[in-house]
């Protein structure tokens, strides 16, 4: 009997090998018909025996590719067609729900290929196959097809034509398909004359490493700027040219190295499946984990007071070669100027980085979209986003639920990200940066621009956080949209922990970070927030404190110190402050103590991320910061074990929201240091007592409100110390912990949550309730 099957495939199904994999597994079966994409779909239409025609559908459900992400499958009987044979047709270009694939890691089939002197690419830095290679950053349109990507301009020649048409080869329907006869190649670019040497390309760019030089180096999204990890001086000299302050730089080892590495340490399951996950992040792993022998060899610039070290595996076939061919670990950075973004085009590379550069890296295949490497790091018993990025982006999020129309979300001022909602789906862009300076604020506008055209989205509304002075907020507020919303920023942490959990129902959410504009005017950081929605309750948070001098307490955290050993009180915080006097210029320290004690009107703030500055100070650790967050971080990596020391928040319950005083905390902790206290076992007490007052407060919270789940969001929780503390002081009292897992706890999640609370005000207003006040 003959019956015939209309199949539509929705999910991740494009880019990942899937309209080969069907072939195949058809072919298998004896089924006869195609399979072709349509818009961001995939549609087969097949007929055969019945019998074969359910074992195909068992088996694509149970067995799609590695890479594909099957949402839902559609299967309607039709009349038999009589298919005369199997193929895979032509794509439909349609409007309806675009998906762009994601990057994918050079495959071990390929690293085969490339290290086996008989095969026709041996050695050629730019194999792909179905199962990997470039496919975001090279993609110019919709659906996925090779005259859509910046492959279009090189022609296969007859040997890549006939693996491209053999659906029994690894290669069939592979876009970026290439070979030395045909595809890109290889060059080298002096950083002075500009020319371009083909001969011995790869050689002279290992040569300038094993000189201790700088070397740019092409990749998928964007530049890298590389140098030997082990080497001081070339580390000095890349952090003084890319004007790079002590943030932590990435380290990259040839996959044979990473056993060696990591030294059988007992957290190295966790991490080495972090590190070779298909996406090849870079993974933040303590030190702890590492080998000593390989410690000793980094040269002390890379990541200096940071209790891990980025660690990454090469992810092209280039990056291989080179690693390899070097022998060691190399340092692999961004390519830009600090505050810049990413350079990705090359002659805008070649003006912004000769400066930086010994020699350029460089070949002719073209990036289309900038897309900056992924971070992640491992906590609490899983790996959580840092940055979101290469390998991730722009695969979308399928949410519980929907956008009645398109939004756009412009995300928050450092660390941005925007979110394109259609549906239930949020599509994130890849990290753009920290929107420093023009720039900046151009690569956003751009990427906007480029992510709308790719996905054939207009949005009439968009999203922004309330705090004015931020460039995104400028950004919406110049967008030509018909709607704009504006949303706290906590409650757009909170929003986008419960979304990516798909929680619809209400939460309770504990907000640390930096900093927030609050809806009472002060700068929120503490915060312990009731969330439904676009409903906002704010039921208690840290006591607010002076931010003295505004920004200026962010860049010296002596100020915030102060701050806080003032309102303390007591003969230690005095005692403390006397000390904090020592350390800074008497014609900075009286005005700013006076204006603390004076009354003078100055912010407030109730941050957790400056309650760590302040900390840092107190101990010594660091007065004054050069980028946001150092303070915190090396508050953590001082951290070893509390040995006894047990500290407590005390907390107010007069009146709502309920205050967290930190007072006795930064008594106990101006008295420890002023008796000498070990540092990394007060810095121990104090990270304890923190976690102990988030799951003290939240459960006391859940008991008055019935709301039971708790979402731990916003860059304090970045510190893998804390949040492992504190996920398991939760759990410990029957509660429900929601962690990141799939979008940043830091301001790189800001946009999803953004785009959540459009949505819920759109449907509200469908639906003629109103909108609901964020209180």
């Amino acid at each position: 009997m003959l019956e015939r099957r209309l199949i539509e495939v929705r999910g991740n199904v494009q880019g990942v090998g899937f309209r080969p994999h069907v072939y195949s597994l058809a072919s298998t079966l004896g089924l006869r018909g195609f399979a072709r994409n349509r818009g961001a779909h995939l549609v087969i239409d097949l007929e055969g025996e019945p019998e074969a025609l359910g074992a195909f559908l068992d088996r694509l459900a149970a067995a799609p590719p590695p890479r594909a992400v099957i949402e839902q499958i559609d299967v309607q009987r039709a009349a038999p067609a009589f298919h005369r044979d199997l193929s895979i047709a032509g794509s439909l270009d349609t409007a309806e729900d675009i998906r762009i694939p994601p990057d994918t890691a050079t495959c071990g089939a390929c690293l085969a290929e490339m290290d086996d002197p008989a095969d026709r690419r041996f050695r050629y830095p730019f194999i792909n196959c179905q199962d990997c290679g470039p496919r975001f950053t090279i993609v110019t349109g919709a659906p996925y097809d090779r005259p859509r990507t910046t492959m279009s301009g090189f022609a296969m020649c007859g040997d890549c034509r006939r693996e491209y048409e053999d659906p029994r080869n690894r290669r069939f329907h592979a876009q970026p398909i290439a070979c030395p006869r045909c595809g890109p190649r290889l060059a080298a670019r002096d950083s002075r004359s500009g020319t371009l040497l083909h001969d011995r390309a790869h050689e002279r760019g290992l040569e300038v490493l094993a000189g201790g030089g700088i070397l740019a180096l092409k990749g998928l999204g964007g530049y890298h700027l590389a140098c030997d990890a082990a080497n001081h001086h070339a580390v000095e000299t890349l952090r003084a040219r890319k004007r790079r302050d002590a943030r932590p730089l990435a380290v990259m080892i040839p996959p044979a190295m990473l056993a060696q590495v990591l030294d059988g340490a007992a957290a190295a399951a966790a991490v080495i499946a972090a590190v070779e996950a298909p996406e090849r992040p870079v993974v933040l792993v303590d030190r702890r984990l590492l080998a000593a022998a390989f410690l000793e060899r980094l040269a002390p610039g890379i990541a200096p007071g940071c209790p891990a070290i980025g660690l990454m595996l090469p992810y092209t076939p280039l990056h291989h070669m080179l690693v390899r061919d070097y022998g060691g670990a190399l340092v692999m950075t961004s390519g830009n100027r600090a505050g810049d973004p990413l350079a990705f085009d090359d002659e805008d590379a070649w003006a912004r980085l000769r400066g930086i550069a010994d020699l350029f890296l460089v070949h002719d295949r073209p990036i289309h979209t900038r897309c900056d490497d992924s971070v992640v790091a491992v906590v609490a018993g899983g790996v959580t986003p840092i940055r979101r990025a290469r390998g991730h982006a722009p695969a979308p999020l399928l949410l519980a639920e929907a956008a009645p129309e398109p939004v756009l979300a412009v995300g928050g001022h450092l660390k941005n990200t925007f979110c394109l909602m259609a549906g239930r789906h949020a599509t994130m862009s890849p990290h753009v940066g920290d929107l420093e300076n023009a720039s900046s604020y151009a690569a956003l506008a751009q990427t906007v621009a480029h992510y709308s055209d790719l996905l054939r989205l207009a949005p009439a509304v968009v999203v922004h956080d309330l705090h004015p002075g931020y460039l995104s907020t400028r950004f919406a507020e110049e967008y030509p949209a018909d709607l704009r919303i504006g949303v706290q920023h906590h409650h757009a942490h909170v929003l986008s922990c419960a979304a990516e959990h798909g929680e619809t129902e209400p939460v309770i959410g504990v907000a640390f970070d930096g900093s927030g504009l609050g809806t009472d005017g002060a700068i929120w950081g503490g915060e312990f927030l009731l969330v439904e929605g676009e409903r906002l309750e704010r039921l208690a948070h840290l006591a607010y404190v002076p931010l003295a001098g505004g920004e200026a307490a962010v860049r010296e955290p002596w100020r915030m110190a102060l701050a806080h050993v003032m309102a303390a009180g007591g003969v230690e915080a005095a005692a403390a402050a006397a000390r904090l006097a020592d350390r800074v210029p008497s014609r900075v320290f009286g005005p700013v103590g006076a204006i603390i004690g004076g009354g003078i009107a100055q912010p407030r703030t109730s941050s957790v991320g400056r309650l760590f500055d302040a900390v840092a100070a107190l101990l010594g650790v660091r007065d004054r910061a050069l980028f946001e967050g150092q303070a915190a971080m090396e508050l953590e990596a001082l951290a070893t074990d509390a040995g006894g020391l047990t500290y407590r928040f005390d907390l107010s319950t007069a009146q709502r929201p309920w205050t967290l005083e930190a007072a006795p905390v930064i008594r106990a902790i101006a008295a420890a240091e002023a008796a000498g206290e070990p540092k990394g076992r007060v810095a121990a007490a104090f990270q304890d007592a923190l976690a102990l007052a988030i799951a003290d407060v939240a459960a006391r919270l859940a008991a008055e409100t019935g709301v039971r789940r708790i979402a731990l969001t916003g860059g304090v929780f970045q510190n893998t110390r804390l949040t492992a503390a504190a996920a398991a002081a939760l759990a410990a009292r029957g509660l429900d912990v929601l962690l990141h897992r799939r979008v940043p706890c830091n301001d790189g999640g800001l946009s999803l949550g953004q785009a959540v609370f459009a949505a819920r005000v759109i449907r509200r207003g469908a639906s003629g309730e109103g909108r609901a006040p964020c209180v």
